[in-house]
């Protein structure tokens, strides 16, 4: 039986894809969750589970395939009590906002807790922002001042108030998250384009080589290496800048920018400077003495993007199979190269892409100074002086 057939049930909960069976580990009587400890009159009725790890097929994502805990929307933080921690995090905070600039600026921490980190970030010298899910937590928050919106990122548009923010973080609480695309939509909807975030998860690469068998737990739906942690942010709309093991190792700490969309205001520019160099070329030519030589793709959306079909006769190709049809949308005959010697051309537009330097000698060789004869370049038409007379 293939490992990809369907038979397996389940599908990552990062990617959408198969995940591969059989199972990679099964580990029975594990503790339901790590934070519902019971009490003395509850043990009669609670038992361990079957923890199940499996993998993706596609993006390599190791995740279980248990219920998420109840408390999944909250972040519990014991060990942010730490000395060492508070320390840890008092330096990697203040070299975040200076490596970024982000004085004075608005971050933005995505689980926020009880706020244990919110203070430090001020101390770092940002408006620190909170979202947590947890009442009890927010109202704790906020009797000390620090600014948590209650909520979580239920959906790709889950609004955060004081959007957009300059910077953002999620630390040790995107692996309990059962949709992780959605929580990273929801972050790139509340932050600006290009803002820098940290994003931590529990180093899975760390616990492959120290074999920590027991690290395992029905808390955390995923389980990241450096290579999965860096797919699943790449694929969701953030560029990661670095990414690297942090505290003693047990911690991979990525950090990333909002992908900004790519600016693609120089090709309006360069359609618009081709169109001036047409301009130019052509004026006082009457339309039937032009030709355009070639039908290839690039060719035909310059006719069309250009509006080029009412200043030339038609198309030449050297394709027996594109001549007798039309140039679609633009709708000129496209015909074969001997109807140049035939029909009165005396301009001839080389658009060949790749092969225009070679049609253009064509033409030098064959009509020398009886046509007038300009190559597409990205900068604009380049007219030619062919042998035995010079370029107008």
């Amino acid at each position: 039986m293939s490992i990809l057939e369907p038979t397996c049930p389940h599908a990552c909960r990062a990617c959408g894809q198969a995940l591969l069976v059989p199972p990679l580990l099964q580990q029975h009587d594990m503790p339901a969750s790590a934070q519902s400890l019971p009490h003395e009159s509850e043990l009669a009725n609670e038992h361990g589970i079957t923890l199940e790890l499996r993998q993706c097929a596609a993006c390599g994502l190791v995740q279980t395939t248990n219920e998420t805990v109840p408390y999944y929307r909250e972040v519990i933080r014991a060990a942010a009590v730490s000395p060492e921690m508070s320390a840890f995090r008092k330096a990697q905070f203040a070299a975040f906002v200076e490596r970024h600039g982000l004085a004075g600026r608005h971050m933005l921490e995505i689980g926020s807790g009880h706020g244990e980190y919110l203070q430090l970030l001020a101390e770092a010298g940002v408006a620190a922002h909170g979202i947590e899910h947890s009442a009890t937590a927010v109202a704790d928050c906020r009797r000390r001042g620090l600014d948590v919106a209650q909520g979580f990122m239920e959906a790709a548009d889950t609004d955060v108030p004081g959007a957009p923010f300059d910077a953002f973080m999620i630390l040790n609480f995107l692996e309990h998250l059962p949709s992780p695309r959605t929580v990273l939509a929801g972050i790139r909807h509340n932050v600006a384009a290009g803002a820098p975030g940290l994003v931590e998860v529990p180093n899975f690469d760390m616990m492959l080589r120290a074999d920590l068998f027991s690290e395992f737990i029905s808390d955390h739906l995923f389980y990241f290496t450096e290579s999965t942690l860096r797919t699943l942010l790449e694929s969701n709309g953030f560029d990661v800048v670095d990414c690297e093991p942090v505290w003693h190792d047990y911690i991979l700490a990525a950090t990333v920018r909002a992908r900004r969309p790519l600016d693609l205001t120089a090709m309006t520019i360069a359609q618009a400077r081709q169109q001036e160099s047409f301009d130019r070329f052509l004026i006082g030519t009457a339309r039937d003495r032009v030709a355009i030589w070639g039908a290839g793709h690039q060719a035909l959306a310059t006719i069309n993007l250009l509006s080029l079909a009412p200043r030339v006769r038609y198309v030449v190709d050297s394709a027996a199979f594109k001549q007798g049809r039309h140039t679609p949308g633009s709708h000129l005959p496209i015909v074969a190269p001997e109807r140049i010697a035939d029909d009165g051309i005396d301009t001839v537009i080389v658009m060949a892409a790749s092969y225009s330097d070679e049609v253009a000698a064509i033409l030098r060789t064959r009509f020398g100074s009886q046509l007038r004869v300009a190559v597409l370049r990205a900068h604009g038409l380049e007219e030619l002086a062919l042998a035995g007379g010079n370029g107008r």
